[in-house]
C-alpha cells in the first residue's frame, strides 16, 4: 500500500499506526528545526542565550548532570551542525509555504502538490539523517550512567507520545 506522499505502509500496519509514525517523524523534525534555527541573543561580546537550543542544553544539564566539558562539547556539536541544518530547514519551510499557497489558491494542482511532497520527503530524509548524527555525537560524550538515564527518559517520552496519539479522536470524514 502506498500513501500519496510516497511513504510505504508497513505490512500488517494500520493507517492509524502509519499516522502515528508520521506524526512522530514530524515532531522529531520540528525538534531538529527548532535546534537548528535557534541562535544566541548575544553579539560578539557574549551574553545570554535564548531559544530551544538553550532550553534543551539546560534540560540535558539538569537531567543528565552534564559536566562543564560535556556542555561545551554539546554546544560545539550543535554549532558544527547548524550550517548543514539551516539550509535543510529553510528548504522545508519554503516548500511548506508553497504548498500552503497552492492549497489556498482555489485551484488544486495535483502535479505541483506531488512535486512538493516529493521534495519535502527528500528534505525530511536529510533532516532525519542529520538528527540521528547529532544524537549519536551527543550520546557518545555521555558516561554509561548518563546513557542509561537518557535511554530511560526517551522511553518515557515515547510511551507518553504513543499514549497521547492513541487517545486522539479519529479524523472526521
Amino acid at each position: 500500500m502506498t500513501i500519496g506522499t510516497g511513504f510505504r505502509a508497513i505490512p500488517g500496519g494500520s493507517m492509524k499506526a502509519i499516522g502515528i509514525k508520521l506524526a512522530a517523524i514530524t515532531l522529531a523534525l520540528m525538534l531538529v528545526a527548532s535546534v537548528a534555527v535557534s541562535q544566541s541573543a548575544a553579539g560578539p561580546g557574549g551574553g545570554k542565550e535564548f531559544g530551544f537550543e538553550h532550553h534543551l542544553l539546560g534540560m540535558m544539564t539538569d537531567y543528565l548532570d552534564l559536566t562543564d566539558a560535556q556542555q561545551a562539547q554539546v554546544k560545539q556539536i550543535m554549532a558544527a551542525e547548524k550550517p548543514t541544518m539551516m539550509p535543510l530547514v529553510q528548504q522545508l519551510h519554503q516548500s511548506q509555504q508553497q504548498l500552503r499557497q497552492i492549497e489556498e489558491s482555489g485551484t488544486f494542482d495535483e502535479a505541483k502538490v506531488r512535486t512538493l511532497a516529493s521534495e519535502q520527503s527528500q528534505t525530511m530524509t536529510e533532516l532525519i539523517v542529520e538528527k540521528a548524527k547529532i544524537h549519536s555525537q551527543i550520546f557518545n560524550i555521555l558516561t554509561p550512567d548518563q546513557k542509561a538515564k537518557a535511554a530511560k527518559f526517551m522511553a518515557r517520552h515515547e510511551a507518553h507520545f504513543q499514549h497521547h496519539m492513541q487517545n486522539q479522536a479519529p479524523p472526521q470524514q
